[in-house]
C-alpha cells in the first residue's frame, strides 16, 4: 500500500504539477499519482482535494503539503542530493527556484505550458522576451559557476533547481523564442532526462476528453 498521495493536475499544461511531481519521483517517495482534469480557471474537483486549492499537493506520511516550492525542500529531506552539496552552490540553488517560484509572470501568461501546441513564434511580447533574456543569462551563469562535470544546473545531478525550470523549458521548446546555444543545450538536456520523457510519454496518452481548446488552437506568431 502507498505511503501517501500526489495530486497533479493535466500534465499537457500543469506546470506546476510538473515542478512537484519530479522531485516526488526523485526521491523516490512511494505514492500513488492522482490526475484531475483541469477546466481552464477555477477546478472545483481540486479544491475538493487540495487545502490551498491548487495542485500538486502531496499527502505523504502525515505531511501535507500543496506549494511546488515546499514539496522540493520535504522531498530534499528524503533524498538531499536535490540541493548541490555545497554551501555557496546549495544557497544559489534556493535563490534562483525561488526567483522561478515568485516571478516570470511576463512568460507564464503570454506562453502558457501546452507540451504538444504547434505555436513557434507565439507569446512573443516585449515582457514575455524580457523575461527569457532573464531566464537564459541565470542558465549561462549558473551553469558556469556550478554546471561542471554535467548537462544540467549544477552539473551531473538534475536536482530541485531544474525541477523548478522543466516547465520553463517545456514552454520554450513549446515556443521556441530565440537562446543562447548554452541555454538551448540545457532546454536539450531536460528535455532528454528519463522523468521529463516519462511526463511527456503519460501526457502524449491522457484522453482528448481533457484537452483545452485554448491550449491547443495553432497560436498565430507575435507581430
Amino acid at each position: 500500500m502507498a505511503e501517501g498521495t500526489l495530486y497533479i493536475g493535466t500534465r499537457r499544461y500543469s506546470s506546476w504539477s510538473l515542478r512537484g511531481w519530479l522531485p516526488v519521483r526523485l526521491a523516490g517517495l512511494d505514492v500513488e499519482e492522482v490526475v484531475i482534469p483541469l477546466a481552464g480557471g477555477s477546478t472545483p474537483a481540486v479544491k475538493a482535494v487540495s487545502p490551498g486549492g491548487t495542485v500538486p499537493y502531496l499527502d505523504h506520511a502525515g505531511a501535507r503539503i500543496w506549494e511546488s516550492l515546499a514539496i522540493c525542500e520535504y522531498c530534499a529531506e528524503f533524498a538531499p542530493g536535490l540541493w548541490p552539496a555545497d554551501r555557496a552552490a546549495r544557497a544559489h540553488a534556493r535563490a534562483i527556484a525561488a526567483e522561478m517560484h515568485a516571478g516570470f509572470r511576463e512568460l507564464r501568461m503570454a506562453m502558457p505550458m501546452s507540451l504538444f501546441r504547434d505555436a513557434a513564434g507565439a507569446g512573443a511580447t516585449e515582457g514575455a522576451l524580457a523575461d527569457v533574456a532573464r531566464i537564459d543569462a541565470l542558465w549561462r551563469e549558473t551553469r558556469a559557476r556550478f554546471g561542471a562535470g554535467g548537462p544540467f544546473l549544477f552539473g551531473a545531478n538534475f536536482g530541485n533547481a531544474d525541477a523548478m525550470y522543466a516547465p520553463v523549458v517545456a514552454r520554450l521548446l513549446t515556443y521556441q523564442p530565440p537562446l543562447s546555444p548554452e541555454a538551448a543545450a540545457y532546454c536539450a538536456a531536460v528535455r532528454a532526462h528519463p522523468l521529463v520523457t516519462a511526463w511527456y510519454d503519460a501526457a502524449e496518452r491522457e484522453p482528448a476528453a481533457w484537452y483545452l481548446e485554448k491550449y491547443e488552437a495553432r497560436a498565430a506568431a507575435s507581430a
